[in-house]
Parts: C-alpha cells; sequence; structure tokens
C-alpha cells in the first residue's frame, strides 16, 4: 500500500470551487479522511460549472470537479439551520482541521467562523483559503483566481508583452487556485505537526493574492529594489542578448525548442556539435563564455539557422545527448503522454460516476517513497452523509429527524 502521512487525520472541509477545496485533495492524496460538507440540494457551486472556456463538460465525469476533490467523502448538510449547525458541531469535535473559504459575513451567519468552531473543538486547526486575506478593508470581497491571482497580482501585466494592445487573459482554468491549495495543505502540515510537538493549536491564511506574490516574488524583489519591471518578450526564434544560449528556437515544422543554459560555461563545444555547426565551436568569437556574449547575436543567428533545418521530432530525440539545459515546447496532451510524466506517476486513474472508462488526473506534486499514488473519484452530493454521520455516532433515529427537518440529504 502506498505511504499515507496524513492517515489518522480527519479534514472537515466547508468550500466550494477549486482553491481551497485543492488543499483538501491534497490532503485525502496523503491519506487524509476529508469530509466535504455541501448544501442538501445545490452541493458545491462548481457542480453546476458545465462550460469551460467553451468544452462541455459531463456532469458524471467533471473533471474540473474531480480535480479538487477526488478522494473525498460527501456529507450534505445545510447549514443555514439550527439543527445543521449542530451537526457541524458534532462533526467539528472529532475532527483535526476545518478549512473554509466562504466570506467572513457567510461564516458568522451560518456560525461556522472560528469563534464558533473552537467552542466545539477547542484543538482544531482552522484553515482559510481567500480571495484577499483576512484583514484589511476588503476581506469581505470575494474574488476567484482571474481576478486576485492573475489580474490584480501584475501577474497579467508581467506575462503580456509590451507590443500588445492589453494585457493576456488567464488561459489555464484554476491555475492559481492550484498553485494555492498545495500553500494550504502544506500550512496545515505545518500546524500538525506544531500541535503535536507543543499542544498548541493554530488558525491559518493562504490569499490568491499571496500565493501570486510568492510565486512572482523574485520578480516584485527585483521591481520593488530597481524599479524595473521586466516583462515577457514577442515570442521570436533566437536566444538572448547577453546570452545566445537562452531562448526559443522554431524548427522546421513550426515547433519549438527552448534552450535554458544560464551558464554556458563548459557547454560551447558541445551546443554547437549537437546542432550540427562545430565549426562554431572553433570560431574565436566564442572561444569562451565572455567572447559568447560580446558576440551574442552571430551566436544567436548560426543557432536559429540551425534548428530550422530539422523538424521538432528529430531535436528531440537528437538533444538527449545535450549536455545543457533545454525543454521541447509541449501542449497538454502531450505532456499527458510525455515518457518522463509517466515514469514519475504524475497522472493517476480514477474510477468514473458514469461507470464509464477511468478519468486520468494529476496527481498532487508530493511524492512519498517514489511510490504511486492511489485515491478515489470525487463523492457525488451528499454520497456518504448517512455512513459518515454513522460513524461520528449519531444515531439512526436522528439522522430520520434531520433528513425530515432538511437539515441533511
Amino acid at each position: 500500500m502506498p505511504t499515507k502521512v496524513m492517515q489518522g487525520v480527519r479534514v472537515l472541509e466547508v468550500a466550494q470551487f477549486t482553491f481551497t477545496p485543492a488543499a483538501g485533495a491534497i490532503l485525502a492524496d496523503w491519506g487524509a479522511d476529508v469530509i466535504k460538507i455541501e448544501h442538501p440540494v445545490r452541493g458545491d457551486t462548481q457542480r453546476g460549472f458545465l462550460n469551460m472556456g467553451g468544452v462541455q463538460l459531463d456532469p458524471l465525469r467533471h473533471t474540473l470537479f474531480e480535480h479538487p476533490n477526488r478522494g473525498k467523502r460527501s456529507v450534505g448538510i445545510d447549514l443555514s439551520t439550527t439543527e445543521g449547525q449542530e451537526l457541524l458541531y458534532e462533526l467539528a469535535k472529532q475532527c483535526d482541521v476545518f478549512l473554509t473559504n466562504y466570506l467572513p459575513q457567510v461564516r458568522q451567519k451560518n456560525r461556522f467562523d472560528i469563534e464558533h468552531i473552537r467552542a466545539a473543538n477547542p484543538n482544531i486547526i482552522y484553515a482559510r483559503g481567500s480571495a484577499w486575506g483576512d484583514k484589511g478593508p476588503e476581506r469581505e470581497k470575494g474574488g476567484f483566481d482571474g481576478t486576485a491571482f492573475w489580474s490584480r497580482s501584475g501577474i497579467a501585466d508581467c506575462m503580456t508583452p509590451p507590443e500588445l494592445p492589453g494585457p493576456l487573459s488567464q488561459g489555464m482554468p484554476a491555475f492559481g487556485d492550484s498553485i494555492g491549495g498545495m500553500f494550504i495543505a502544506g500550512g496545515i502540515s505545518a500546524a500538525l505537526f506544531h500541535r503535536e510537538k507543543t499542544g498548541e493549536t493554530a488558525e491559518l491564511d493562504v490569499s490568491l493574492m499571496s500565493t501570486a506574490a510568492w510565486a512572482s516574488g523574485a520578480n516584485i524583489a527585483q521591481a520593488v529594489e530597481t524599479g524595473v519591471i521586466t516583462k515577457n518578450s514577442m515570442p521570436s526564434s533566437g536566444g538572448g542578448a547577453k546570452n545566445p544560449f537562452m531562448g526559443n528556437f522554431w524548427t522546421s515544422d513550426g515547433r519549438t525548442i527552448n534552450l535554458c543554459m544560464v551558464s554556458p560555461t563548459g557547454l560551447i563545444q558541445d551546443t554547437f556539435e549537437h546542432v550540427g555547426r562545430p565549426e562554431a565551436a572553433n570560431d574565436p568569437r566564442f572561444k569562451d563564455v565572455l567572447s559568447l556574449i560580446e558576440n551574442a547575436k552571430a551566436a544567436s543567428d548560426i543557432l536559429v539557422e540551425a534548428f530550422a533545418e530539422k523538424p521538432f521530432a528529430y531535436w528531440r530525440e537528437h538533444l538527449k545527448t545535450l549536455k545543457g539545459q533545454w525543454a521541447p515546447i509541449l501542449n497538454l496532451l502531450e505532456l499527458a503522454g510525455d515518457e518522463q510524466a509517466i515514469a514519475n506517476d504524475m497522472l493517476i486513474e480514477v474510477e468514473a460516476a458514469d461507470g464509464g472508462p477511468p478519468l486520468k488526473l494529476v496527481r498532487s506534486p508530493v511524492q512519498f517513497n517514489r511510490e504511486a499514488l492511489e485515491t478515489t473519484r470525487s463523492p457525488q452530493a451528499s454520497e456518504h452523509t448517512e455512513m459518515v454521520l454513522m460513524e461520528f455516532g449519531v444515531e439512526w433515529d436522528k439522522i430520520e429527524e434531520l433528513k425530515t427537518k432538511g437539515a441533511i440529504a
């Protein structure tokens, strides 16, 4: 059996969409029992998102929902009711972590903010995900990764070449959400470790804005220090103005090879030989790194011409023995079939709710003991209500009573 480093940890999740539920999915990947609380009629709002970027999604093969919700169990509770809130507290008493991304005013209205959950379980770790953070004038304002991670953070601005008339849109659904979910999972792991060592509990916050700031941290620090904001350049074939071994190079069939030799020391001869220009290695203009930098344009022109002579497939095979760092620029389908991704178990299969072929999902990025991940599909809305409540000691008569009142599904 794969190593489950979170086995024995119970997580109570009251969250929707991708950002914070993604943290629950990662913890479930690691072995935690993640109990997802959903509205007994509507479920997680994201279940209704059936069109993403013009792609129609099957509600029984809902990949956008599967990505942040695999491995969990779903319990349907109406948290707007007193009975539902009391039931939530009963579950919280037996859980290690409470995970939410609801806005502060909703947490207060439905009585699951930190003071309510801690009243039920003083030792529980309380984890919040938000768009803008849990402090400041906009703490009650909602947002998505398209607003908080991509647009306001400076990422859209930096990713857009100055020649374009306006900023690029975020092309990757749940891009910042998925990154931020890993941060929440890491914070929860640290809080669990802290509680184990000291007996002290903790509350933690991760926002999409802070996720973006950290991801852009090197560039932000440089901009604050120098006043200079570096941006993407328009696509072209060729190396950098100072380092010709850094850049994208177009192949004869219109694909791209990326060279990324941050330090060309010891790589000049090997690189020119691999692109079929061994004579360039003996050119005095490129005899050492300083000479290469001084004549970067001439070296770049040689590489551009060489790469343009052969197709993408040739270079992917031929450059396998190149000493310097490089990569083919792939699309998502090519990555899913990439031998290195497959060898490292980056994709997993889970059963589909419709009984059809298994769904392929991406595993969370941490791998323990080199073992492939095993997990289950995401739950159907309220799929495990009765089972979980009985495990937590709720009597069957009480379950039937709560159903009759509409407090649970």
